[in-house]
């Protein structure tokens, strides 16, 4: 009997230890989703996504989505979501709440192979502003506090240039949105927005104008920023690495295996994407750098 004990507990030891299949802890995936668009359009686009995300995982995937990009900032610091795609001041902020809880782990690519994308002062065409000289005094509208193109990125670069926002405008304000920037301007609400495009092709107006939303020549742009790395796919620090891994296949087989997915949530039929490429912290230290000049600003 003691000898069967022993090959026993011998032949046990000698299993290999399997690793618990993740899905077993998660059921539920929930990605959080910042967008320059209204609530019904995003949702509208994100969902052949999140079916594709389900069917490869086995599991439910469910989009979230907030009122502001403070919000899914403050989802990711909670634990309420598992990923997120994220603008880069956002990943920039989400980052400094977690205090690293966060990190990024692939970008868009563009067909010409560019990662990165700009921030743009758009105005009416017909407005005869034709730079930025031309809107000393005019009003400003930013998108949102936590946009990198829509906020950070031209309140920083602006002020470097000689154009401080807050005394150079005789108004800025925040619209809620990219797209209501944009609109608001075509309205004559405001005389400027901040808004993002890609290239010349994809952006921020072109979309608005392929749903039909303002009209083609409407809206054209007077100043352009340096190039921003395109906002990361971003997930928790904390979750099991294999989930992490799982997630980054997804997306990099996406253009592959899900054509019409990827299109949809890369620009519907002004995307110009071709993919994902691996990004790490560092790519984004300078939008944190940044995120602590405006914060300084403020303070002053």
């Amino acid at each position: 009997m003691k000898t069967l004990v022993v090959t026993l507990l011998l032949t046990t030891a000698a299993l290999p230890v399997m690793a618990e299949d993740w899905t077993e802890d998660y059921r539920i995936l929930r990605i959080g989703v910042t967008s320059s668009e209204n609530e019904a359009d995003r949702m509208a686009r994100w969902e052949p996504w999140r079916a594709y995300l389900a069917e490869t995982f086995g599991v439910e995937v469910e989009i979230y989505t907030a009122g502001s990009y403070d919000g899914i900032v403050q989802a990711l610091a909670a634990g309420q979501i598992e990923f997120a795609s994220l603008g880069s001041s956002a990943y920039a902020a989400a980052w400094t709440e977690t205090e690293g809880g966060v990190r990024p782990i692939l970008a868009s690519q563009e067909e010409d192979g560019s990662t990165g994308y700009y921030s743009i002062i758009a105005v009416r065409c017909d407005a005869g502003y034709d730079s930025l000289d031309d809107l000393e005094g005019k009003v400003l509208a930013f998108a949102d506090p936590d946009s990198t193109s829509g906020y950070a990125v031209p309140s920083y670069n602006l002020a470097q240039q000689g154009y401080d926002p807050s005394t150079f405008f005789s108004a800025t304000t925040f619209s809620g949105s990219h797209e209501a920037a944009v609109q608001g301007v075509v309205n004559r609400q405001f005389d400027a927005a901040a808004t993002n495009i890609n290239n010349e092709v994809n952006g921020v107006p072109q979309r608005m104008v392929s749903k039909g939303m303002i009209e083609e020549g409407e809206i054209c742009w007077i100043w352009e920023s340096p190039e921003i790395t395109n906002g990361p796919v971003t997930v928790r620090t904390d979750l099991p690495e294999d989930l992490i891994e799982d997630i980054k296949q997804a997306y990099l087989r996406a253009p592959e295996d899900a054509p019409e997915a990827f299109r949809s949530i890369s620009g519907g039929d002004v995307a110009t994407a071709k993919g994902f490429v691996e990004v790490d912290h560092d790519r984004y230290q300078w939008i944190v750098d940044m995120r602590e000049w405006l914060k300084s600003q403020r303070r002053s």
